[in-house]
């Protein structure tokens, strides 16, 4: 059984995924930051007894990732799903609010990086060797013709150059490091004028997924396999 670990799995697209991969008989490690307060992924959990394990995690702590990291030693993980991250609004005639930003880049760019780092073993032991990182095409720079949302920008472009990074470093060991585009989703963060459903935009991510080669490290793709430009 393949196992992935999903950060953000609360709700939206990271629920979708545990849905999806739990129904096509993967193991899922899925991350929350109260799984008490969880209640739909707790009832997903309850009718996957044995596959799906919920576990706290608030990725804009490094020291909960590494205490996680340690409870899972001995696990082989095949897909590193980080997909937990957040919106701060920003636009040019907005007085800024820079602790928020430095928030934004904790949770949307450095918790990317930890998690691979503290998962590296796990990751390098299984078979798939993936790492996925939900980010946005508000974070490419060739694409940005609108301006604006300066915070949610800057930290997917910073994530994305993270990724190609890890890409590089991490090929040597066989691991295969893409940044994915889910699309305008029908989230709480999308709102619900999106153009799509999490449904579609899971699926579509994990067909992705699904043909990723050591060739695509360091690849920028859309929901739909479409490559976008950096």
């Amino acid at each position: 059984m393949k196992t992935t670990l999903i950060t953000g799995a609360n709700r939206g697209i990271g629920l979708e995924f545990v849905r999806q991969y739990a129904a096509d008989d993967w193991r899922v490690l899925a991350c929350s930051r109260d799984p008490k307060k969880t209640d739909t992924l707790n009832a997903l959990a309850a009718r996957y007894p044995g596959q799906i394990e919920v576990h706290a995690l608030n990725v804009a702590d490094p020291a909960q990732i590494e205490r996680l990291a340690l409870s899972l030693t001995h696990e082989s993980i095949d897909l590193l799903l980080n997909n937990a991250g957040i919106y701060t609004a920003s636009h040019k005639d907005d007085p800024i609010d820079y602790r928020a930003w430095t928030h934004a880049f904790l949770v949307n760019t450095i918790a990317s990086m930890k998690m691979a780092q503290a998962f590296g073993a796990q990751i390098a032991r299984s078979n798939q060797k993936i790492i996925a990182a939900i980010s946005s095409k508000m974070g490419s720079i060739e694409d940005n013709s609108g301006g604006g949302s300066y915070i949610y920008r800057s930290s997917k472009a910073a994530v994305n150059m993270v990724v190609k990074s890890l890409a590089i470093d991490l090929k040597p060991a066989g691991v295969t490091a893409v940044v994915l585009h889910p699309g305008w989703v029908q989230t709480e963060m999308g709102g619900p004028n999106a153009l799509i459903s999490t449904t579609r935009s899971v699926s579509g991510m994990r067909q992705v997924i699904s043909h990723l080669t050591l060739a695509d490290s360091g690849k920028f793709f859309a929901y739909d396999g479409q490559t976008i430009p950096w």
